[in-house]
């Protein structure tokens, strides 16, 4: 286990990969922002005909969000609207009277069972209803993809896998690799040693891949091309040897 360094301070839970995924959402929203304010510009004032579907769809997304963000991501219609919508369409939802014959709706629990497995997972209507299974309750798929519908989230194949949700699946599988600065004493003095560990998400236990004064081209791939990669589970730290000095240094700036 690698000590604590003013490289890589003790408890931070950020990595590499976490910083791009900030970046890329950011960025992302930036982009539908602008679309959103695009597309107010050429509706010109013109009323915008959504039937209940739509409707649906954009009040359940607006539910989580406040009244100051809806209002900066420059909505299609007034905030008071969606929570209007909501108010009116979401909360049907709940509604169990029989209007004739048939099944009755679902209780609640299994409702609320069937939207918090479809937005925690990528999972699709069968799954859905094998885990329902599984709890003994049994739904037809068609009554999960109403559910789903109603809720606004669409089928699995077309749903957005979001960030959290990709974390959540793979958490046990990713890791965070960055390189942190050591000063090591030698016969020539002082030198810098650059140390490229790799640290599991999950546990956070860090190992380090490789430790070099030079960080170059040729050192990366040598690591790269390691057929045991790091945090293979072993329990050990693996440091393995430098190099030959030369190649593309990859140091910021070299």
């Amino acid at each position: 286990m690698l000590g604590c360094s003013r490289s890589t301070p003790c408890g931070r839970d950020s990595s590499p990969f976490a910083g791009w995924i900030n970046r890329h959402q950011a960025e992302v929203i930036e982009y539908l922002v602008e679309e959103n304010r695009v597309l107010k510009e050429q509706m010109q004032g013109k009323a915008l005909r959504l039937n209940d579907d739509q409707r649906r769809r954009l009040a359940a997304k607006a539910k989580v969000l406040d009244r100051k963000t809806l209002e900066r991501i420059a909505t299609i219609v007034t905030p008071d609207t969606l929570m209007r919508w909501h108010r009116q369409l979401i909360a049907l939802k709940w509604t169990f009277d029989r209007k004739g014959p048939g099944r009755p709706g679902i209780v609640k629990v299994i409702r609320a069972l069937i939207v918090r497995m479809a937005s925690e997972n990528t999972w699709g209507c069968a799954r859905i209803q094998g885990e329902l299974k599984g709890l003994e309750h049994r739904v037809a798929r068609s009554t999960i993809a109403k559910v789903l519908k109603e809720n606004g989230i669409l089928p699995a194949p077309e749903r957005p896998t979001s960030w959290r949700t990709f974390l959540r699946a793979h958490w046990g599988r990713v890791a965070g690799m960055d390189f942190m600065t050591a000063e090591v004493w030698t016969p020539k003095g002082l030198e810098t040693q650059h140390v490229l560990f790799a640290i599991d998400l999950k546990t956070r236990r860090v190992e380090i891949a490789g430790i070099t004064p030079h960080p170059t081209e040729a050192f990366m791939t040598q690591v790269a091309r390691e057929k045991q990669p790091p945090l293979s589970g072993s329990g050990s730290v693996k440091r393995r040897p430098s190099p030959r000095p030369g190649g593309r240094d990859l140091r910021a700036g070299g």
